[in-house]
């Protein structure tokens, strides 16, 4: 199964820290986040990755060229930001598989992608979706489930407990020609929200290590945890 990774966010939010490259270029450990990505993938014999890519995006390119180890990259250049939805239905078109494994370029999300993927198929899903148990938190939106099927979405709020969006997905290739969208949408809002009634969206919880490089404070605890978590 081919990959997407989303890898053309501004880093709006690490300016402080992290300032004349894209957020998945930051450094963790002296590597480019975006390299633990692909060393994950790695492990699990995906051989093929589409990176969508926008600001600074010769950055990439420079660093990776077109292949990292055994995993051929091609490049998906978004001239103007595509949203989310945008970028992985443009990228969609580059893969050979009928279904892709979607990453946010900013997120580490350790789960058994080979669990993840049979689960996919198990159940037959227009979208699989990697769910995070966390407590005490307020900053991501969560899911609402029967089983393991996710019948809804709700805004971020304090919880005390639940499951949120882990940031990894597997999609049917053709989910995106079923709906007439404009080239600039949310894969989240335009699809999976508004579309959850119609649409079966499965979940797969774990309580693998989980971490999003998007703020300065877990940018900071990225800096020993992902290196530790490749080193074992």
């Amino acid at each position: 199964m081919d990959a997407i990774i989303l890898a053309g966010g501004f880093g709006t939010r690490l300016r402080s820290v992290v300032s004349d490259v894209p957020k998945p270029m930051a450094p963790v450990a002296n590597q480019p986040f975006l390299s633990y990505l692909l060393e994950y993938l790695k492990e699990y014999d995906i051989n093929k990755v589409i990176l969508c890519t926008g600001y600074k995006h010769q950055v990439i390119e420079e660093y990776f060229s077109t292949s990292y180890k055994q995993i051929n990259i091609r490049y998906s250049v978004e001239e103007e930001p595509l949203g989310t939805g945008g970028a992985i239905k443009k990228a969609l078109s580059m893969i050979d598989s009928d279904h892709a494994i979607v990453l946010n370029g900013d997120t580490l999300f350790n789960i058994n992608l080979s669990e993840f993927i049979d689960l996919h198929y198990k159940e037959n899903a227009d979208v699989t979706i990697a769910l995070k148990f966390l407590t005490d938190f307020d900053r991501y939106g969560s899911v609402v489930l029967e089983e393991n099927k996710i019948i809804g979405f709700e805004e971020k709020s304090y919880k005390s407990s639940g499951y949120i969006n882990g940031g990894v997905y597997i999609i049917n290739k053709q989910l995106l020609e079923l709906y007439t969208l404009s080239s600039t949408f949310s894969f989240e809002k335009e699809i999976l929200e508004s579309k959850v009634d119609n649409l079966n969206i499965v979940g797969y919880k774990s309580s693998s290590y989980f971490i999003d490089i998007g703020i300065p404070e877990d940018y900071e605890k990225a800096q020993t945890e992902v290196k530790e978590l490749f080193d074992e």
